[in-house]
């Protein structure tokens, strides 16, 4: 069944225009973001197919582009509008986190950190820099692989905080099991960097775990 065969009201764009984007399904998303479909299927069709190909929506935003490009219907254009459309979903995201107080937005952090950590396959332990008044000076990835503490080291994370100047400090890690509870080893290098960063006054406000979907707040469990 072809789009325009579909009810008004039942047609992504115009669904999206009378109720908002947040009412459509990944796959009413992904039909807008193809635009077209192929010989014999819809837009609609295809995103369905695609989803159901790449297993969800995430898999499908991670895929590289040689995977990406093998699937009926994409190609390098497609892949080139994809990763933008990341990209900008990243910026601006940062953006809403360099405009105010960092604890006043906990809704974007958690949205920033889950965009940029979630889904990789390999551990990342990121830091996201403040100021005085807690606004983000800058977010940067500082280690990869399994995170413990033969492999997060505090001086280094001390020498990126001074060279941004920061005041304070929010911690961020994925685990790739998409499980985001704290284990043992992140309590206790988190333990030791809290401890590092004390003795030249910069303060820890958080260390987040994120997970599949989600993340854990170390000071919302009362871990800091």
């Amino acid at each position: 069944m072809r789009i325009t065969d579909l009810p008004k009201e039942s047609r992504p764009r115009e669904k999206l225009l009378q109720r908002g984007a947040d009412a459509l399904t990944d796959a009413e998303l992904l039909a807008i973001f193809l635009r077209m479909g192929i010989q014999g299927k819809s837009a609609l069709d295809l995103a369905q197919d695609l989803l159901n190909d790449f297993g969800d929506l995430r898999s499908l935003l991670n895929a590289d582009k040689t995977r990406f490009c093998q699937a009926k219907g994409l190609g390098d254009a497609k892949y080139v509008q994809l990763q933008a459309s990341v990209e900008l979903s990243k910026r601006y995201l940062m953006s809403c986190l360099q405009r105010d107080n960092i604890l006043s937005s906990a809704l974007e952090t958690r949205n920033y950190l889950m965009h940029e950590l979630s889904g990789r396959t390999h551990e990342v332990f990121a830091c996201i820099f403040l100021d005085t008044k807690n606004r983000v000076i800058k977010f940067e990835e500082l280690f990869y692989g399994t995170i413990d503490a033969a492999s997060v080291y505090p001086r280094e994370v001390i020498r990126r905080a001074l060279s941004h100047n920061a005041a304070a400090i929010i911690f961020a890690h994925n685990h790739p099991s998409g499980i985001a509870e704290p284990s043992q080893a992140d309590i206790s290098i988190t333990d030791r960097l809290k401890k590092a960063l004390h003795l030249i006054d910069i303060r820890v406000l958080d260390h987040f775990v994120i997970g599949d979907g989600y993340c854990v707040s170390f000071a919302e469990k009362g871990l800091l």
